[in-house]
């Protein structure tokens, strides 16, 4: 019987060769000692060669798929089938911004487009490190949204602004938030003084589009007046800001905080996507949307 090494050596060795053909070898894993976990462990590797993502991206839908494998509903090639979300077409790079750690999101396809979500770069180290990844990627900055006003995810406006010639896009309802960033920011320790007037507002009624690829905008106050979601269809995924987080709400408690609205935006708006979609919030780690509807407490 192959060890786990020997198997990890065998998916390195085939490189992108059809996933089928990896699992005649992974399979029998199941079988030895501790095989369930060894073979937890290959495919997951194998997904992230494959989909050249991370584990974390992998591990939400991974877990129930594991699930139905050891009730013996699915087989593995039904499991790598399904774990393929479709988001080889694009690139996800998420920078933890500010001592708040925000997930500040640069998303490109193979056009080389792309849109900064939630630019939170707050010091010269993390402008570097963003201009760093934006230039050794030779990206086209189309623009630069928000998913609400807290100024933990607007620190970074006026720097991308300035160093990527590119338009503003948030959401009208947050506007008086939005300009009382100063205040706010110093609030928390924050030096920024400049924070840009938006070059659009956006709506429902709108779509951020962007290399080949376009997203639908979903309204959805509640953590606060102008926070809205972006739904990318095809690939499987909406970005949530504060809205939603694996196991939690968005604060309700700050300026033009509305629980009773948060829960029915979440659960009319976002528990309706389907059940496969990742969800990236503003902190902290993606979950899903089947993970979310099984185990947060507050749905």
């Amino acid at each position: 019987m192959m060890n786990c090494m020997e198997c990890l050596l065998s998916i390195i060795q085939m490189g992108k060769r059809q996933v089928k053909d990896i699992f005649v070898k992974v399979k029998k894993q199941v079988f030895g000692p501790n095989g369930m976990l060894k073979v937890n462990f290959i495919i997951k590797l194998t997904l992230v060669i494959i989909n050249k993502t991370s584990f974390s991206k992998v591990n939400k839908k991974f877990n129930l798929l594991l699930l139905n494998f050891m009730k013996k509903k699915i087989n593995i090639q039904e499991i790598v089938s399904k774990m393929k979300i479709n988001i080889n077409k694009i690139t996800i790079k998420t920078f933890h911004f500010n001592f708040i750690q925000v997930n500040t999101l640069v998303i490109h396809d193979d056009t080389k487009e792309a849109v900064i979500v939630d630019p939170g770069n707050s010091n010269p180290q993390e402008d570097a490190a963003l201009l760093e990844y934006i230039q050794k990627e030779n990206l086209k900055i189309r623009c630069i949204v928000n998913t609400h006003p807290h100024i933990d995810h607007v620190l970074g406006n006026s720097f991308c602004k300035k160093s990527f010639n590119a338009p503003l896009l948030t959401h009208k309802a947050g506007m008086p938030i939005y300009e009382q960033s100063i205040a706010y920011g110093s609030t928390f320790g924050f030096t920024q003084t400049e924070f840009p007037t938006p070059d659009q507002f956006i709506t429902e009624k709108d779509q951020i589009i962007f290399g080949n690829q376009k997203w639908t905008i979903i309204e959805t106050p509640g953590h606060a007046d102008g926070s809205v979601c972006f739904y990318d269809a095809e690939n499987k995924f909406v970005i949530v800001g504060d809205v939603l987080f694996e196991g939690g709400i968005g604060r309700t408690d700050l300026p033009t905080g509305n629980y009773d609205m948060l829960i029915s935006n979440i659960q009319n708006k976002l528990m309706t996507l389907p059940e496969d979609v990742l969800v990236i919030p503003g902190h902290a780690d993606t979950t899903t949307i089947i993970t979310e509807k099984n185990t947060n407490p507050y749905l």
